[in-house]
């Protein structure tokens, strides 16, 4: 009875010794690294197999510094065998969200096709990838539901542009004479509400820091406008 004990205190004080040190770990980075982020926030840090390295999660992106944080890696890593892309892997999980959860009801509904296929995208009006992703990418994708959230984060304008959109008799139409022809939607009456702001904090919280953003069903996403063969790669992957 008394060794186990003395077993449970010994491995009491192991548990509180590697506790005190991993904190003390983390202090280190925090006090070395936080600094040189220019006002971002480490979110989290947590060491890697990859060598003694940890992981510092920095909004949607990750970095690497040494448990001193005398170092910063700036990069991603790859498994030399496999030649996977491991930090990939690891902002794509940590970024997932459930997409049951988006409130599509303050998004635009556009059915192409069978519509079978379904994934959301965070545009801005004035965002000219957003533009180009328009005119390319989301023109010739068929059997897919899209729905777009229009994100107003580039300029006061956006917010104008979007409520003239969404409150046009045919949003849909409206939102694409604008981003693929240019054509300028009527202004809105000033009674009509918008979803505008609500959209703004949703994607604040999802980490959205640029548009367009396309997420799919599985919880993952896509920063940025990708070319047809690419979406068409991923949605198969899914489904």
């Amino acid at each position: 009875m008394l060794k186990t004990k003395i077993a449970v205190l010994l491995a009491m004080g192991l548990i509180a010794g590697c506790v005190d040190a991993q904190n003390t770990v983390e202090a280190n980075i925090r006090k070395n690294i936080e600094p040189r982020l220019g006002g971002a926030k480490i979110e989290s840090i947590k060491e890697t197999p990859y060598s003694g390295m940890y992981e510092l999660r920095v909004g949607t992106d990750i970095l690497y510094t040494d448990k001193k944080g005398e170092y910063l890696f700036i990069g991603q890593v790859y498994d030399a065998k496999t030649t996977r892309n491991l930090t990939r892997e690891r902002m794509d999980d940590l970024n997932k969200i459930k997409f049951s959860d988006l409130p599509l009801n303050m998004a635009l509904k556009q059915v192409k096709g069978d519509g079978k296929r379904v994934i959301a995208v965070f545009e801005d009006p004035n965002c000219g990838y957003c533009k180009r992703l328009r005119q390319t990418t989301l023109k010739d994708l068929d059997n897919v539901t899209v729905y777009t959230f229009m994100y107003n984060i580039l300029s006061p304008d956006s917010f104008e542009k979007s409520k003239n959109i969404w409150c046009a008799p045919n949003r849909v139409k409206a939102w694409d004479d604008w981003m693929i022809n240019g054509k300028v939607p009527p202004a809105a009456p000033s009674s009509c509400e918008t979803p505008n702001d609500k959209v703004v904090e949703l994607g604040h919280k999802l980490n959205i820091q640029g548009t367009p953003a396309i997420f799919f069903t599985d919880g993952t996403r896509i920063p940025g406008a990708v070319d047809l063969k690419t979406l068409e790669a991923k949605l198969q992957s899914i489904n």
